[in-house]
């Protein structure tokens, strides 16, 4: 997971209805060029190197976040670390290339096309010959077979997390001999390539019981580079060694060890020597990026001996200038403390030299989200309203600008640049507007400095969630600008805040309100000539700063539930919250941020619908008609009364955007197909349940001498390419010293 913020655990592979008639949607920005997918803004940084000039063996130490509850990626529990060994060990029909598209897997298969489409689509596999278990037996029909009916979804004994695209399958057939595999289907699916990616062998998932428990900790066959040798909770790590049954390249490590390690640890452990490779956020990369600039002069930390010596000569001088020796030698433990601090930090920085930082953009972005069950956000223009108060640019800026990345606004909810079903369709909603954005507010009755019940008194809250409650709250703060409905005069603390954290810059392209912070209009002009802390009679209408008054409704300041994590990794997310908090106060909006655990974030909160808004990302696949759907559907109420989500957490949905991705998985033909599915995003982008921010940063500390590892982008990592690279000769004749570092 990436360092600036929660995402869902799904496994996407894991109203609000759009009035007709009153809402016209744009055509989609970018759809008269010749490639509206356009390149990935930014590729993946990996440090390559040929084959020939990496060193054969060494130990690969990887820090990961967990190690798994299972090695079974299509059960619930699955996560990143599952999905990183069935890369390592198990054989992938296909997979992403650097645009983030789908290719066919050589090590596998030779082939593979749809052969009939009447009366049923047909897909023929033609396998490696040479694609074998680590048992011997080839892999063939019967292990496709195997996986389709415990996926299939028939079958309620299987624990299955999925069965997307499984379930449309009608048989599978051995065909011309035991290299050739037939897939018949159902109903046509456009995405039958995401299928049989990871594949499992027979063993695993020919009963419920090996399928539910057997590969839970162990993989007895596998068909990969490596294959599973340990998976030690005790010392939480995950050993991984070469399969010597391997056809391909041969591995040029001889171990992977995935080791888990807090984000909030791998600072430590990089410069300790214990992990060679580690996602990382971007204060450690900071200190990495630090540690490889020249160093001038000696440290003033010259080592044990100079701590005592400064030490003595510390409390000779507190005692000389009147200190009694209590005092004094507390004044000294504080100062040996703080020497020994920065004593442990210049090891570290000195350990840390003998890394770098890679970086590129996951493929992943981080959206807004705004729950259109209840509540104010029920009414799709003020979900609108928040939507074109946001500078997107802006957002993307403060993320990205200060790690070197490409800081452009994602375009669509469907895929990212350089994909196949990209398109910019923000246009459906519009640009920054902050005027759109109050006329907007002003249509569904929320005005500007309307009386306000006092909340104190009347014992009522302001508009927002019914959820407010959420004892697991670290913290709340709401941002300010009327929040009781009266006007104090000299009132400083009414006035937009300037916080010097980039508010002013944010104002650039906010619509009309771009008065400077100080204007005639502020309170603090009318400060002069009243008594400081006077009150205007309740009920009178806010003077004419009126852009940033907030807003009302029957009695009701809106003020909205912002919702994010607290855990280590978050601080990127609620710098954003704060940029987005200071945007919609300009057009009248609060917000009452409130910090929770990260267990909690998704279960207690963004599952169950106890937000406004809320900030988290989801991956981008390269089968958008398949994998983002639950995420986008409309909810329907369930047998027992309940609303059925799928993943579509915002609560926001249309028909038309149903039909489009139901058309879209339907449709072989790839342009066809693309242009259905940048529809229904122009519509996703008009129903303003859910704004795209930008891609996520990928931050990778590696060790210098490690290469085609790093921060991958799209791209699927090829592990048996990995290594440390070779030693340089020392003269002539001489060999190579094998790797340098994780042997």
């Amino acid at each position: 997971m990436s360092h600036d913020g929660v995402g869902p655990r799904a496994a996407l592979r894991p109203l609000a209805l759009l009035t007709v008639g009153v809402l016209a949607v744009p055509a989609l920005a970018g759809c008269g060029s010749d490639d509206p997918a356009g390149k990935p803004l930014a590729g993946a940084d990996i440090a390559r190197a040929d084959r020939s000039g990496i060193a054969d063996g060494g130990t690969l130490r990887w820090a990961v976040d967990t190690v798994p509850d299972t090695l079974n990626a299509f059960q619930s529990d699955a996560d990143a670390t599952t999905t990183r060994i069935a890369q390592a060990v198990l054989p992938s029909m296909y997979r992403m290339d650097s645009r983030g598209r789908p290719v066919r897997n050589p090590d596998y298969l030779e082939s593979a096309e749809v052969v009939d489409t009447e009366p049923r689509q047909v897909v023929l596999y033609r396998l490696d010959q040479q694609a074998v278990w680590s048992d011997g037996r080839e892999i063939g029909a019967a292990d496709f077979a195997a996986q389709w009916r415990a996926l299939s979804g028939k079958d309620t004994a299987y624990w299955t997390a999925r069965n997307a695209g499984y379930d449309r399958i009608e048989k599978i057939e051995r065909g011309k001999n035991d290299l050739e595999v037939k897939v018949t289907f159902s109903r046509p699916y456009a995405d039958w390539k995401s299928l049989f990616t990871p594949l499992y062998p027979k063993e695993v998932m020919g009963t419920p019981d090996s399928f539910n428990d057997g590969a839970r900790k162990k993989l007895k066959v596998t068909a990969g580079p490596f294959t599973v040798k340990k998976v030690d909770t005790g010392e939480d790590e995950v050993t991984l060694t070469r399969n010597t049954r391997w056809w391909g390249d041969p591995a040029r490590l001889s171990t992977i060890v995935l080791r888990a390690v807090p984000r909030d640890k791998r600072i430590s452990a990089l410069s300790a020597g214990t992990v060679d490779l580690a996602e990382i956020d971007p204060a450690a990369a900071r200190r990495i990026t630090a540690a490889a600039l020249p160093r001038s002069g000696g440290s003033p930390l010259a080592g044990p001996g100079a701590h005592r010596s400064a030490a003595d000569a510390l409390r000779s001088w507190a005692i000389a200038n009147g200190s009694d020796e209590e005092a004094a030698d507390e004044e000294v433990s504080a100062r040996k403390k703080l020497s020994e601090k920065m004593a442990k930090y210049a090891r570290q920085q000195k350990a840390l030299a003998g890394f770098e930082v890679r970086k590129s953009l996951e493929p992943a972005y981080t959206q807004l989200a705004l729950n259109g069950a209840d509540g104010p956000l029920a009414d799709e223009r003020v979900r609108r309203a928040v939507a074109r108060a946001l500078d997107r640019q802006a957002i993307a800026e403060a993320v990205l600008e200060p790690l070197g990345l490409p800081a452009e606004p994602l375009g669509s909810h469907l895929a990212l640049s350089g994909q196949a079903a990209y398109a910019d369709g923000s246009g459906a909603l519009g640009e920054q507007d902050a005027k759109e954005a109050r006329a907007l507010l002003a249509d569904a009755g929320w005005v500007p400095g309307g009386p306000v019940k006092k909340e104190e008194d009347e014992g009522e809250e302001a508009a927002g969630s019914e959820g407010e409650k959420g004892g697991d709250s670290e913290e709340d703060t709401e941002s300010e600008g009327g929040d009781d409905g009266t006007y104090i005069v000299g009132d400083d603390d009414k006035a937009p805040r300037d916080s010097g954290t980039g508010a002013g810059r944010l104002e650039q392209g906010d619509g009309d309100d771009k008065a400077p912070r100080d204007s005639g209009t502020s309170t603090r002009q009318l400060k002069q000539g009243g008594a400081p802390g006077a009150y205007a009679p309740e009920g009178t209408a806010a003077p004419a700063r009126a852009g940033n008054a907030r807003v009302a409704k029957d009695g009701k300041a809106l003020t909205l539930r912002f919702v994010l994590p607290s855990g280590p990794g978050s601080d990127t997310l609620r710098t954003v919250a704060g940029r987005i908090s200071e945007m919609l106060e300009r057009i009248g909006i609060g917000t009452k941020i409130t910090k929770v655990d990260d267990e909690s974030y998704f279960k207690d909160h963004i599952a169950s619908g106890e937000y406004d808004l809320a900030l988290y990302s989801w991956p981008a696949t390269a089968y958008p008609a398949t994998d983002a759907r639950p995420v986008y559907a409309k909810p329907v109420p369930a047998a027992d009364g309940s609303l059925n989500v799928e993943q579509n957490y915002t609560r926001v949905g249309t028909d038309r955007v149903d039909q489009l991705f139901d058309q879209a998985v339907t449709t072989l033909d790839a342009s066809e197909r693309h242009a259905l599915l940048r529809k229904a995003d122009s519509r996703i982008w008009a129903a303003a349940g859910s704004i795209p921010l930008y891609q996520r940063p990928q931050l990778t500390a590696a060790r210098k001498n490690l290469t085609n590892a790093g921060a991958f982008g799209f791209r699927t990592p090829v592990y048996e390419d990995m290594g440390f690279l070779k030693k340089p000769a020392r003269g002539p004749g001489a060999e190579s010293a094998g790797p340098s570092a994780g042997d």
